[in-house]
């Protein structure tokens, strides 16, 4: 089994790094944030409170989540893709990723996708760290705060600037600091600053460690 684990804080261009790292490695690609995000609305959905741990929890053990090749994503059936992106779930997200049960539940959804598909390039916050120890190589990107808050504000046009940073140092503070899997870099991690990088830059970077 193949597994290219990328990790990095919101706004480190995680998303369109592994997208494209997958293409040119003909792997799959999983964003593991989606599937918290599709967790998070789950629970909005039938009404949980956020923070209700033990029932969020039960959510994520037994709703439906299906991640296509395309980006889609599906709870429960139905078409989930823009919900999961809207704010309710943003602001919700960061208190369900937390959730020690969840996190039990993502990783062996996790785990069991790679191995229906013998590896792919997966991204997230623990990936290198705690669901694929042993990848193959492990990728952490990370950017100037000011750089990730304006990729983030370009993303959604109906927030300011200023609401968008508040709003990334508030995720910062709580996956840093969670008890659970907290966002940190493996310790043979492969760090980029993305700063001032394009995506091929990048992934030629990678490729490179990968050769």
């Amino acid at each position: 089994m193949r597994v290219i684990a990328i990790d990095g804080p919101a706004g480190s261009g995680k998303s369109t790094v592994a997208r494209a790292l997958a293409q040119k490695l003909g792997l799959d690609y999983l964003d593991t944030g989606a599937m918290y995000r599709a967790v998070t609305f789950a629970a909005l959905r039938r009404g949980i409170d956020p923070d209700d741990g033990e029932r969020v929890a039960r959510v994520a053990e037994d709703c439906e989540l299906e991640m296509d090749d395309d980006g889609t994503v599906r709870v429960d059936g139905a078409d989930a893709t823009i919900e999961i992106r809207g704010p309710e779930v943003t602001r919700a997200v960061s208190i369900v990723a937390a959730n020690p049960g969840v996190r039990e539940q993502m990783r062996r959804r996790q785990r069991a996708w790679a191995e229906r598909r013998g590896g792919g390039v997966i991204e997230g916050r623990d990936i290198g760290t705690v669901v694929f120890p042993d990848a193959e190589l492990k990728v952490y990107l990370d950017a100037r705060p000011e750089v990730r808050a304006s990729r983030r504000s370009k993303e959604v046009s109906d927030l300011s600037y200023e609401t968008v940073a508040a709003d990334l140092a508030r995720r910062d503070a709580l996956d840093q600091g969670r008890a659970h899997d907290p966002l940190r870099e493996a310790p043979n991690a492969f760090v980029v600053d993305t700063s001032e990088l394009g995506v091929d830059e990048i992934v030629e970077r990678v490729m490179e460690r990968l050769a």
